[in-house]
Order: C-alpha cells, then structure tokens, then sequence
C-alpha cells in the first residue's frame, strides 16, 4: 500500500511542478485575454501546490510530510484545474514562438 501511495505522491509533484513551469513560460497577458485568473495568483497557488506535494512526495523517502494528506490533495486538484482549464485556454497565446498564420515557421 505505501509503494501505491509513494507512486500517487510523486506522480502528484510531477504534474504540479508541469503547471509550474507551464504558468512560468505563459505571458501574463494570456490569462486576461482567456478570461482566466492573473498569472501572479496561478504562479502562488501552484508554486504552494508543488511544495506541498514534493513534501508529500520526499515524505515517503524519510523526510517531510510523509503521508498523502489534505494538503497533497489539493495540490493534485489545483494543478488539475490548471492543467485541464486553464492550460488549454492559454496555450495558443503568445510564448515567443515564431507563429506564422498556418503554424510555426
């Protein structure tokens, strides 16, 4: 059962810490053209969320939290919203990329 739960915790730290780097790379003004919360207030509550889930995740190696709780869960629901919500809203607008009018060039 903890090897399940190790698997959980750290698939967990894995998906918040993607929304991380995610909500990092996008321009702030994305989020305001997709009608989506500021980019400062996604940046702190995915930057908690992966803290806790690492803490969750380094828990089962001797240190930390150690066990999935509250905390860990809804680190997993606030990246899950970023990720199926937000992320998708976002993704097409700005990042830098050279974006011609049928794809990158």
């Amino acid at each position: 059962m903890d090897l399940i739960f190790m698997i959980l915790a750290f698939i967990g730290f894995v998906m918040s810490a993607f929304a991380l780097v995610h909500s990092i790379r996008t321009p702030a003004q994305a989020f305001a053209v997709a009608g989506k919360q500021t980019k400062k207030l996604w940046l702190i509550i995915l930057s908690l969320a992966t803290l806790f889930s690492f803490a969750t995740a380094v828990g089962y190696f001797g240190a930390g939290l150690g066990q999935l709780n509250i905390f860990a869960i809804a680190s997993v629901i606030a990246a899950g919203i970023y990720l199926a919500d937000v992320r998708p809203a976002v993704k097409g607008m700005g990042g830098g990329k050279n974006q011609g009018p049928y794809g990158p060039w």
